[in-house]
């Protein structure tokens, strides 16, 4: 089966053909169009500009994936639904709607965040996961990105429950925004990741500088990282001119938000897989990128959780693309529909 997948919830356009067969997946093909460099006078994502570069964008990386995929034909198109910003996913619907009426295809709704967590399995034998399940579950998954912190308990594919999430600002968002503070621009992320790999943890001592880890010895699973993003500033202005633009400062800056950020998702996740019994950790989203995350979970569920399996996507699959939708629509192919007029944007939409 080789499966279509189309992705337009934020500012990334997405497209991507998988092909299924005998249990394992192919990745055909996989297109993605950024539009970073657009949104970064913004310092964020400006949704109307996003919905035109999709508007732009799917047609012409509909082309480049069929091209790279060496093939004109496909059997089962998937697309994101929610959640997202609206006007983006419209853009991905109404294409998706387009191509299936030409080509007469059915289309599966899909989740924008299961797809994030799902993508953890692509490199892993379907097989093996339809015929040991209790291997992999229940499975804690800790979603970051730029729009959404969630941890939520997986029973199995499609059984999800909400354990908690940021009550403000995202990890992805707390980057992006301290990026912003210290004139790194957009996205923040890897700019931040960059600077405190190479400040180490000396320079945050030499700097003397001391990030609160928000929530982080409460008892819930919930985040929040607006206060922390406060204390960069509070700290920044505090700083003189000279000191604000000195690499020295700014690598250190960077080396504590990154920790802090990491001790808040690690301490979290590890004790909800405690609390539930987690045969398996996911890590997923935009965030999950971050070498320095990744590290740090694994070596935790090393030293604290032998046995449990550390399941992560790819670094080139952890940002929104086209595969993860399609892998999504494999999954839930027996949900396909041909009633076109029935597949909605949903913008808050739920797990």
């Amino acid at each position: 089966m080789i499966v279509l997948g189309i992705e337009t919830s934020c500012d990334d356009t997405g497209i991507a053909l998988l092909e299924e067969k005998e249990g394992r997946f192919e990745i055909l093909s996989n297109i993605i169009s950024s539009q970073a460099k657009l949104h970064t006078n913004y310092g964020g994502v400006y949704p109307s500009l996003a919905k035109r570069e999709h508007q732009k964008n799917l047609p012409i990386a509909f082309k480049k994936a069929l091209k790279e995929a060496g093939i004109q034909q496909f059997d089962l198109i998937g697309v994101t639904v929610g959640p997202g910003l609206e006007p983006c996913l419209w853009q991905g619907i109404n294409f998706a709607v387009d191509l299936a009426k030409k080509s007469k295809k059915p289309i599966v709704p899909v989740n924008h965040i299961e797809a994030h967590i799902l993508t953890s399995f692509i490199d892993k034998d379907f097989q093996f996961l339809v015929s040991n399940p209790e291997k992999l579950f229940p499975a804690v998954c800790l979603v970051v990105s730029g729009g959404h912190t969630e941890l939520i308990l997986m029973e199995a594919i499609g059984s999800y429950k909400l354990l908690g999430k940021t009550r403000d600002d995202a990890a992805g968002e707390c980057f992006d925004k301290t990026a912003r503070i210290l004139g790194l621009g957009y996205p923040g992320g890897p700019a931040i990741a960059e600077l405190a790999n190479a400040g180490k943890s000396k320079l945050v001592k030499t700097e003397g500088i001391k990030l609160p880890r928000p929530m982080i010895h409460q008892k819930n699973y919930d985040f929040s990282f607006a206060g922390l993003k406060t204390a960069v500033l509070y700290d920044f202005r505090s700083r003189s001119e000279k000191e604000r633009k000195g690499k020295k400062y700014i690598r250190a800056m960077c080396s504590e938000i990154q920790q802090a950020i990491i001790d808040v998702l690690v301490k979290k996740t590890i004790k909800a897989a405690g609390e539930f019994g987690a045969m398996s950790i996911i890590l997923a989203g935009g965030v999950a990128s971050n070498q320095e995350l990744r590290r740090q979970i694994r070596e935790k569920i090393k030293s604290q959780m032998p046995g449990v399996v550390f399941l992560v996507p790819p670094k080139e699959l952890c940002n929104d693309n086209g595969t993860m939708i399609a892998l999504t629509a494999f999954f839930h192919r027996k949900t396909a529909t041909k009633d076109l007029q029935s597949i909605k944007a949903n913008a808050k939409l739920k797990l």
